[in-house]
Parts: C-alpha cells; structure tokens; sequence
C-alpha cells in the first residue's frame, strides 16, 4: 500500500526564511529550520513567529536525531566563497564549506534520509575551481543515493529584480519525466554552460526533467515596486550627496541620467558603486547605473557597501535614496514580510535570501509532482498502520 509523501520540508542555512515563504504558497509545510545567524533568525521569528522547529546554531553540531521525517530538506548554503568578493576560495572556504556540514546531517539520516532535496546558490558554484567544487557537491548527492537535476531560475522572470541563481533538485525516486543527458539543449532553465557541463560529466548520475518553460519577464517593473515617499522625507539625500553620485558616474551612464532629468515624467534606475579602473588606470568608485525597468541583484551590505541606489529623474530635476527594506522584499517576492529590526539588519536578510517567487515555481512545476511520485519507507510504515 502507497500514498503520495506529505509535502513536509527541513529548510537549512533558513535565513529569514524565505525559502519557506516561496514553498508554503506552493502547499508545503516546514517542519524544521536552522540557521546560525541570530539576527536573521530573529527576523524569521518577527514574521512566522516563534517555533520550537527553529534550530539556532551550527549546521556541523547538529543532532540528526533531534530532525523530523520530512519528504524534503532545502539548503541554501553560503555563497561567499564561491562569488568573486569572497575570493574564489570554494568548497574549502571557511562559509561555503558549510555544505559538507549539511550533507553530513544527510548521511547521519541514514533510512530516514529525505527522499528530495533543493539545493541553491549563485552561478559561481558552476565553475568554482574550473566546475571541481560543483561536481564535488552533485558526486557527493550520489553517494547517497540521489540523482541529480541541476537548473538556473532568475528572480527578473518574477520580479523586478536580476538574480540568477542555480538550483539542484536530487532525487531518491524515480523520475518518468526526464531527457537523457545527450539529448539535452539550452534552455532559459539550462543555458549552454549548463548544458555543457553535464555533457561533460557522464560519470555523475543525472536525472533531468522535463520542465515548463518559466515565465519571460516579471509583470512588473522598478517603478511598481517602489514606495511613495515625500519629497521631504529624510531617506533622500541631500543636494550635494546626489550631485556627487552623478558625477560619479561614467560618460554613458551619465548621458542616460541626463536624459532621464530632461523627460516630462519621472523614471527610475537602480544604481551600485563599483570599483572599477579609470582610463588613466587609477581605481575609481563608479556609479553604474541600469534603465532597464529591473533593480540590480541585492547584496549584503557589508561594510557600508553593496547598498542599491534609487535614482529618480524627470521634470529637469534628480533625486537619489536608498532602496528602503519594504523595496527589497518586495523585490524578493515578499512584499507582505513581516519588517523588524535596524534597515541594516533587514537589508542584509534579504540581500543574502532567496527570491520566494522563484522557490514558489519550483515547488508547483517540479516538487509538487515529485512528491505525488515518493513516499520514504518512514511515511509508508505510519501510513499503514
């Protein structure tokens, strides 16, 4: 006797938890959550309320005994090492390295290992240390006994926001849906870099579905998602602080600005200060500036850095602020998010989060299926009695 698993998840590496908003729209229930980060853990709390499921501490001291049977863990693990501000370090870096601690909580799982499991994080695991550290995670999968299904969503199909992230569904059941890995072709969801590596990788043991096709663009843009401040509301800056954002900004960006100043309405872009290196070949901080409709991809504001800049124009007049933190989640799908503590707190949870618009796709178009497909041998002994 069978039935379809419960759609029950272990979200780790939770963050403020919006993993769990996105899967929760899609008719999954957490049943336990952990995060080491006690400021974002206290912004998951401020919203979901306080829960004994919630897991303060170390992935790597974890006690596999004290986690639920679930159909599903989630893991959005550190990215820092993987990206290019963190210095290329991978897997064997101090955050990224994270992962072994998660998978470790698998292996102890031992019969009770989650049939499904999601993984996240940034393009860059992809061809970390010349794609080692990614077919060192996908390898690891199979050891446990899961094939493995990797895609790339970005949160600009969804919302108005550019963030590409790559996701890997493995799966303990078996999968009717899928293509073998040399009739593979590039899609929005496989795009050829992606493609070529499980070309590449024959030895790894792939379970590719058959997917719909995402959306093509958010429905919404910039200008929707922003809040209506006053003009004299203190989160704009000041004359001088504008000005010289401006004229930070290169020749093309700041042709694009002052076309911007010269049209009879208001129109917005999204700036970030980068480093980059000038024509005399100095190092310069440099305003970029994107017109397209879409923020840029939020960051963490660490050191006073990595903060997403409004820039308002129209009417031969310019205004500049910061995205405000009811922007960011609005910008990450959670426009409804319960907001608490300083904005710094707050920029910095949604800047290192996951767009829930995306997890939400992924839960009705591929999980949502998977569950009707598995049951672990766990959920099938209390489904008989």
């Amino acid at each position: 006797m069978s039935a379809p698993a419960p759609r029950t998840f272990a979200e780790f590496f939770a963050g403020i938890g919006l993993v769990r908003l996105g899967l929760e729209r899609a008719d999954w229930e957490v049943l336990f959550a952990n995060d080491i980060d006690a400021a974002k853990h206290r912004q998951y709390e401020a919203h979901f309320g306080a829960d004994e499921a919630f897991a303060l501490g170390d992935v790597h001291q974890l006690d596999a005994a004290t986690i639920p049977d679930v159909t599903l863990a989630t893991a959005s693990f550190p990215c820092t090492d993987l990206s290019l501000a963190g210095g290329r370090k991978g897997l064997k870096g101090a955050q990224s390295s994270a992962f072994w601690g998660f998978f470790d909580i698998l292996k102890r799982l031992g019969g009770r290992r989650p049939p499904l499991v999601l993984l996240e994080n940034v393009p860059g695991l992809l061809n970390s240390h010349g794609g080692a550290d990614f077919a060192a995670v996908l390898t690891a999968l199979n050891e446990l006994g899961y094939r493995v299904d990797p895609v790339m969503l970005d949160a600009k199909w969804f919302t108005p926001q550019s963030r590409l992230r790559l996701f890997v569904i493995a799966k303990a059941v078996d999968d009717d849906e899928t293509i073998a890995p040399e009739l593979l072709t590039p899609s929005p969801l496989r795009p050829p870099s992606l493609v070529d590596f499980i070309q590449r990788h024959p030895e790894i043991i792939w379970s590719c579905a058959s997917l719909p096709a995402p959306p093509t663009a958010s429905p919404q843009k910039l200008a929707d998602i922003l809040e209506k401040l006053a003009d004299d509301d203190p989160a704009w800056w000041s004359d001088e602080r504008a000005e010289y954002l401006l004229n930070q900004m290169s020749p093309r960006h700041r042709a694009d600005a002052d076309a911007m100043i010269a049209r009879r309405r208001w129109t917005y872009g999204a700036v970030f200060r980068r480093v980059r290196r000038a024509a005399d070949g100095e190092k310069r901080s440099m305003a970029e500036m994107r017109t397209d409709g879409l923020a840029g991809c939020l960051r963490t504001p660490k050191g006073g850095s990595g903060r997403q800049i409004l820039f308002k124009a129209g009417y031969g007049r310019y205004a500049v602020r910061l995205l405000t933190p009811r922007e960011c989640a609005r910008l990450m799908g959670a426009g409804e998010f319960t907001i608490s503590g300083s904005n710094n707190d707050a920029l910095f949870g949604f800047g290192d989060a996951v767009c829930s618009s995306v997890l939400t796709w992924i839960g009705e178009n591929y999980l949502n299926r998977l569950a009707a497909e598995c049951i672990s041998p766990r959920q099938l002994e209390l489904f008989c009695r």
